[in-house]
């Protein structure tokens, strides 16, 4: 069964860019619809994927692993409760 397409986004734009959108879909061969649809789903998925990544410095690249690479390091307590916390409920 096809999903049915129910719920809407409206917005007003300048001549210009209405102008220019309509020119870009029409290079693609799309309405005017589906290029809005697949070039704003497209920049929102990959705005969520851009803020689940931590990006680091090499400098701070360095450290970071050097820090997991230490086997002298003993964790701390509420490292110890979380993982103990994430072993109950995971398993």
């Amino acid at each position: 069964m096809a999903a049915t397409n129910k719920a809407r986004i409206n917005f007003r734009l300048s001549d210009e860019l209405k102008k220019t959108i309509e020119d870009a879909a029409a290079e693609l061969g799309q309405s005017i619809s589906d290029f809005a649809i697949s070039t704003l789903t497209q920049a929102a998925r990959q705005v969520l994927r851009d803020h689940e990544i931590t990006r680091l410095s090499e400098r701070d690249r360095r450290q970071f692993v050097a820090m997991l690479d230490d086997v002298s390091s003993k964790p701390n307590k509420a490292l110890t409760r979380a993982a103990r916390k994430y072993r109950q409920q995971v398993g």
